[in-house]
């Protein structure tokens, strides 16, 4: 089976190339020097030269709460053309199966939770990350439509919990929390600082899973769509329970060994205040996660100190 990747040099598509499936596959996956998926006219041509048999559909401008912010146009036309030039140009193109990897900022703010996928456009969006949200709806329909118009194609749409680990990004401007929580209390215990800002009073629930575990997850629906299995048009990924804020800062200083305290701003946003995800659909398909927290953070406090600290 021959798979075009797209964000091959993002967080989640480096994790799914160092993966031990990759080796049972051809993955083209090329760069943005390589191919612009920005340019409609050069994705089409990329896809008919190369008769991929599989889109995995990672590739997106992602970022924290601030970069949202910053750069609300930026978040939402860029992933929106992304979304539509290579999900529409591959139907075009013929591929029968498709992979979109989505993001669970789809849910709406005050969805009940656990947030299952019939929740989705039921409601109002975050507005820190509303951008975003609404290109990745855009991308996770157009999957559906072209499942629903066509009698071969099967374009599913997968909405992992929020993610960390290897090759992510730990500059405070454009990460995630975890990411950057690791940075700043490994500068504090560096400095002998005796406390570490939270913002807002970090009581706010968050699911994360080690990026690798999404990989995992990645291959095993690709194996299912290679042999015929049938598979949901859309499927929560996650580790099936939250932890707050506080706790998460806990588990790194723990890890780190950073003994300060930590000062909340109360005048800083916090985002929802829970968002945990139903993964029902993909647990019966046969999926589970196997990384415990204590040993991703370690995992990739690893990676900060390795490839960026001494890069």
């Amino acid at each position: 089976m021959r798979i075009l990747l797209t964000g091959g040099s993002g967080m989640v598509g480096r994790n799914l190339l160092d993966h031990a499936s990759a080796r049972e596959y051809e993955i083209l996956a090329p760069r943005s020097r390589e191919l612009n998926l920005l340019d409609r006219e050069a994705v089409a041509e990329y896809l008919r030269e190369n008769k991929p048999d599989l889109l995995i559909h990672a590739a997106g401008r992602v970022g924290g709460i601030q970069a949202n912010m910053a750069d609300p146009v930026g978040f939402l036309v860029e992933n929106t053309q992304m979304g539509v030039h290579v999900i529409n140009e591959a139907y075009r193109a013929g591929i029968s199966h498709c992979i979109n990897l989505s993001s669970s900022c789809v849910y709406p703010r005050n969805a009940p939770n656990p947030l299952s996928e019939d929740q989705i456009l039921t409601g109002e969006l975050e507005p820190t990350n509303e951008g975003y949200a609404l290109a990745k709806i855009t991308a996770m329909r157009l999957c559906q439509y072209i499942s629903q118009i066509s009698g071969s194609a099967h374009y599913t749409t997968l909405i992992p919990c929020n993610l960390y680990g290897r090759h992510d990004k730990f500059d405070p401007a454009n990460s995630h929390m975890i990411p950057a929580v690791i940075r700043k209390i490994h500068e504090a215990r560096q400095s002998n600082a005796s406390s570490v800002e939270i913002w807002g009073d970090g009581e706010a629930q968050r699911e994360f899973m080690y990026v690798e575990d999404l990989a995992d997850c990645v291959f095993s629906v690709a194996e299912k769509m290679r042999i015929g299995d049938e598979v949901p048009d859309v499927m929560n990924v996650g580790i099936g329970r939250d932890y707050s804020v506080n706790e998460y800062y806990q588990a790194v200083a723990s890890v780190i060994g950073f003994e300060g305290e930590f000062v909340h701003n109360l005048s800083k946003p916090v985002g929802m205040r829970q968002k945990l995800i139903d993964s029902t659909k993909i647990n019966q398909l046969g999926w589970m996660p196997s990384t415990e927290l204590s040993v991703g953070i370690e995992k990739t406090y690893r990676f900060f100190l390795e490839e960026v600290t001494n890069g």
